[in-house]
């Protein structure tokens, strides 16, 4: 009783998700439950990404709707946190419809912005931290079937790539304590779940040192992690082509509950396009990276990320990309038209000289390359036997479930007696470009 209501729209990333899971959990200490009604929530708040402009203008278009409700109920708290916080704190104050502006490393100071905050003074929290990483907050899990999880593992990013926001918004990077990270897998696993995502902005630089561990690098934290249970599935987002070690893939292939996809974003094809992003690797490199993950797990998964049209890129230039999707094979891609971000080394140094038309038709030649090779990935699929984790029922029918195999492709088969969390072998018997279509063996 007395209890007040958050309510949290979350965008962007799988952090992103994650930090709401730990902001559900500093204001539950604080007197607030969550509510997914926003009418009946005294603190509406929307966790927020700024990678592209696009993610920035649907929260620009939020803020009117929740100034609406800010009117028809005075007292209601609006708040902006997350990236698009941390990057545009002056303007999002100056609109004079959020009460609260902060950024991602500033939750446990939530409770006294809300406390603080008075008509015509907003609060504003946008501090960047060297040490912050939430290890001792327990997330409260918003996921809807209690079958996978998120937990982070570190945060920031040192990397600079010449494109990207996130060092600017979510500072360097650093390492939770592996102890931490064990104990929450740990009391995962005791609540039922079955699967966890290890979250970072580049997993594989994870590096923890102290002296009552000695030094734990992400294979050795992969390791750790995979052991708390065979019967717990293992995934990790987002790898870096430059860190993806030889001791990492072999400790993937050594587990066999560690699935088997490993995300790895190359963004170009080109050499010279890969040196103005500072992606600090070679096409040569990555293809060796992607032998390497070949030769060990065969049958291993590998998705990735590509920017069509980057600052000064050629028709050759995107030929190379065509060409390396050719090459890998990539069995999904999130495929993205570069937009420049204000405050990035490519907006201070590049022009944006690709023309809009010339991106959108590359983009299309891209994403028409890529469905056809997540096809003939699935048709190799075909006549395999998959051990598939029940998520729950499949959109189109009640009476099939659908759940993620090891290589993370969506399965949907007729089944009436199973639920969500359970494990069953299904045979892959036709697919689409997005599903394998199966049945119970």
């Amino acid at each position: 009783m007395g209890r007040k209501k958050l309510y949290i729209e979350t965008y962007g990333c799988q952090m992103n998700v994650s930090d709401t899971e730990v902001i559900f959990a500093i204001m539950a200490r604080h007197g607030y439950d969550r509510t997914d009604d926003i009418s009946a929530a005294d603190i509406i708040l929307a966790n927020t990404c700024s990678i592209r402009d696009n993610a920035e203008q649907r929260i620009h278009g939020r803020i009117e709707q929740f100034a609406k409700e800010k009117k028809q109920r005075p007292g209601v708290i609006v708040g902006i946190v997350g990236c698009m916080a941390e990057r545009l704190k002056e303007a999002l104050l100056d609109s004079g419809k959020v009460d609260i502006v902060a950024g991602p490393d500033s939750y446990r100071n939530l409770p006294n912005l809300v406390e603080a905050v008075r008509p015509g003074h907003p609060q504003i929290d946008v501090m960047l931290s060297h040490e912050e990483t939430y290890a001792d907050i327990s997330p409260v899990r918003t996921d809807k079937n209690g079958v996978s999880a998120f937990v982070s593992i570190m945060r920031g990013c040192n990397n600079v790539c010449s494109y990207c926001v996130v060092p600017y918004t979510r500072g360097a990077e650093r390492s939770r304590d592996s102890r931490t990270i064990v104990r929450e897998v740990c009391e995962l696993h005791a609540a039922g779940y079955k699967e966890v995502t290890l979250l970072g902005q580049n997993v594989d630089s994870y590096l923890y040192k102290s002296e009552e561990t000695g030094t734990v690098d992400f294979a050795d934290l992969l390791a750790m992690v995979a052991d708390v249970s065979p019967e717990l599935r293992i995934r990790f987002s987002t790898s870096h082509p430059k860190d993806i070690s030889d001791k990492l893939i072999e400790t993937m292939a050594s587990r066999s509950n560690i699935c088997r996809c490993i995300h790895l974003p190359v963004q170009s094809g080109s050499d010279r396009m890969l040196e103005k992003m500072r992606r600090r690797y070679s096409r040569e490199w990555y293809l060796g990276r992607v032998a390497k993950i070949r030769k060990e797990m065969p049958d291993c998964a590998i998705t990735t990320d590509i920017i069509a049209g980057f600052c000064s890129e050629t028709e050759q230039d995107h030929k190379d990309t065509l060409s390396i999707m050719e090459e890998v094979r990539y069995d999904y891609a999130y495929m993205f038209q570069y937009s420049e971000r204000p405050g990035t080394l490519a907006a201070r140094n590049y022009p944006d000289d690709v023309p809009p038309e010339v991106k959108t038709r590359r983009l299309n030649e891209i994403i028409e390359l890529q469905n056809r090779l997540g096809l003939e990935s699935n048709k190799r699929d075909v006549g395999k036997t998959f051990t598939v984790l029940v998520e729950g029922p499949s959109k189109r029918s009640a009476d099939e479930l659908c759940g993620r195999a090891s290589n993370n492709k969506m399965c949907v088969f007729p089944d009436k007696e199973h639920k969500a969390g359970d494990y069953v072998d299904v045979e892959v018997l036709s697919c689409t470009s997005a599903t394998l279509i199966c049945k119970l063996v």
